[in-house]
C-alpha cells in the first residue's frame, strides 16, 4: 500500500511561479528516495507539501491514508508529529547541548510547566541518548552545538528526528553545506536509518553522486514536472541530460 501519494498535484505561487506541474508519485513505506534537478526546479516544493510548510493548489496529495490538505488544527499537529524534518543549516539552538536538541523534540507532548523548566523525565533522556548513539555521536550529548563540526550538528539534527519516532523523514539538502568526505558520512546514516528502522526517506539533494550512491531510488525534476522516477542503477547520462537540460551535473566532488 503507498504511503505517499501524488495525484495530479500543481502548487502555483501567488506571483504566479509554477512550482509544481501535474505531479504524479507513489511512495512505499520503507523507501530511500533522492529528488535531483537544477536550483528552483521545484525539489524543496516537492518534498515540503508533504508536511504542509507549502500547500498544494491543485489535485490530492494522499500520506497514509490520510488527504493532507484536509487537516487542520490539532489533527495537523498530530500528522506533522509522523514527518520528521532535517533543513540544511541545522535549525539548532547553538547555545545548549546536543542532548537537549534532541529532547525539544518531545516538546509537544509535554506540559507547559514541564516545558517551562525543562522537566525531562528518566525515560526521555535515555530515548534521547539513544538516538544520539544511532547516529554515532552519543559522546557529544553534553557538548553544546556551537562546538560541534557541521556534520556533528547535522547528526544531532537527525537524531532529534528519530527521538520524534517519525514515520517518515524528508530531508531539504541536508549535505550542501558539508565537505565530500562528511557528506558521505551523513548520507551513510541516512541509509542504514533507513535499512534498520524501516523509516519513507525523501532527500532533496544537489550533489547527482550521492543521489546515486546511497539512495534506491531517484526522482528528476525540471520546471516543476517529474522527468525521471525509478532505479538509481538505471540513471544514464541522457536522463540526467535531460533532467537538467544540458547544464553542467552538479556532484559532491566540486
Amino acid at each position: 500500500m503507498a504511503l505517499i501519494e501524488f495525484k495530479h498535484v500543481d502548487k502555483v505561487y501567488p506571483n504566479g511561479t509554477k512550482g509544481l506541474v501535474d505531479v504524479n508519485l507513489t511512495i512505499d513505506q520503507g523507501e530511500f528516495v533522492a529528488i535531483i534537478g537544477l536550483s528552483g526546479a521545484g525539489k524543496s516544493t516537492l518534498i515540503r507539501t508533504i508536511n504542509r510548510m507549502i500547500d498544494v493548489t491543485g489535485g490530492q496529495l494522499m500520506v497514509d491514508d490520510v488527504d493532507v490538505m484536509s487537516l487542520h488544527g490539532k489533527a495537523m499537529r498530530r500528522y506533522r508529529r509522523k514527518i520528521g524534518m532535517i533543513f540544511q543549516s541545522y535549525n539548532l539552538v547553538t547555545r545548549s547541548t546536543a542532548i537537549k536538541n534532541v529532547l525539544t523534540s518531545t516538546v509537544p507532548d509535554m506540559s507547559f510547566f514541564r516545558v517551562l523548566f525543562g522537566l525531562f523525565d528518566k525515560q526521555q533522556k535515555l530515548r534521547a541518548l539513544e538516538a544520539l548513539d544511532k547516529v554515532g555521536i552519543l559522546d557529544k550529548a553534553y557538548t553544546r552545538c556551537d562546538q560541534l563540526s557541521g556534520g556533528q550538528q547535522q547528526r544531532v539534527s537527525l537524531a532529534r528526528t528519530l527521538n520524534q519516532q517519525p514515520k517518515i523523514i524528508l530531508a531539504d539538502e541536508p549535505v550542501a553545506a558539508l565537505d565530500p568526505v562528511t557528506a558521505n558520512q551523513v548520507m551513510s546514516d541516512f541509509k542504514r536509518i533507513n535499512e534498520e528502522m524501516y523509516i519513507t526517506v525523501l532527500i532533496n539533494i544537489h550533489h547527482v553522486d550521492l543521489a546515486l550512491k546511497y539512495c534506491k531510488r531517484v526522482i528528476g525534476i525540471r520546471a516543476g514536472e517529474v522527468v525521471y522516477d525509478g532505479p538509481s542503477s538505471e540513471v544514464t547520462q541522457e536522463i540526467l541530460d535531460q533532467i537538467y537540460n544540458g547544464a553542467a551535473i552538479p556532484t559532491s566532488e566540486k
